[in-house]
C-alpha cells in the first residue's frame, strides 16, 4: 500500500509539473536568433583530414566544394562577436552563428561555425547582440600555424 500511495504523489507531482511547462509554450525557445544563412551553412560543412605524422595526428581542413566557391567573393555574414582578446573594442574578432553565452551547450551538438575576422578599419564595439560583416572570405593556408582556416578580411560593419 505504502508503493502505491508513493507512485500516485509521483505521478501527480510529474503531472503538476508538466502542466506548469506546458503553460510556458516558449520554454523551448532558444534564448538567441538564429542566424544560419547559406554562407554559414557552407561554412559547417567544412571538414578535417587526419593524417599521423609519425606518433602525432595532424589535422588539415578540407573546405568543399560549395564553401570552395565562397573563396576570394566578398560575402554578408550576420553572426555573434566573440573576443580573442580582452577589452571594449576589436578589429578582430571571431564571428559565431551561436552568441558566446550559449558556449555552455557546446560538445552537445558540436561546436558552432565560426569565422575570424579583420576589420579593414577601425574596430567594432563588443556586443552581445547579432551583428552584420561584410568582406572577403579568404581560407587560412596555414592554420596549424595559427588564426582560424576560414577569415573575411577587409570587413565592415554593416547597419
Amino acid at each position: 500500500m505504502k508503493h502505491v500511495i508513493i507512485f500516485c504523489f509521483s505521478l501527480f507531482f510529474l503531472s503538476a509539473t508538466h502542466a506548469q511547462i506546458g503553460s510556458y509554450p516558449n520554454m523551448n525557445a532558444p534564448d538567441h536568433t538564429p542566424m544560419m544563412n547559406s554562407t554559414w551553412e557552407a561554412v559547417d560543412k567544412m571538414m578535417y583530414k587526419v593524417s599521423t605524422e609519425g606518433n602525432k595526428k595532424v589535422y588539415t581542413p578540407h573546405y568543399p566544394a560549395e564553401l570552395k566557391k565562397l573563396e576570394n567573393k566578398v560575402v554578408e555574414l550576420p553572426g555573434y562577436m566573440v573576443p580573442l582578446t580582452s577589452g571594449r573594442n576589436h578589429s578582430t574578432f571571431m564571428l559565431s552563428v551561436l552568441p558566446i553565452t550559449q558556449c555552455q551547450f557546446c560538445g552537445t551538438n558540436g561546436i558552432p561555425p565560426m569565422v575570424e575576422i579583420f576589420m579593414k578599419k577601425g574596430t567594432v564595439k563588443f556586443t552581445d547582440e547579432p551583428i552584420k560583416i561584410k568582406g572577403k572570405m579568404v581560407f587560412n593556408p596555414e592554420p596549424l600555424k595559427g588564426n582560424a582556416e576560414i577569415q573575411i578580411v577587409d570587413a565592415v560593419l554593416l547597419d
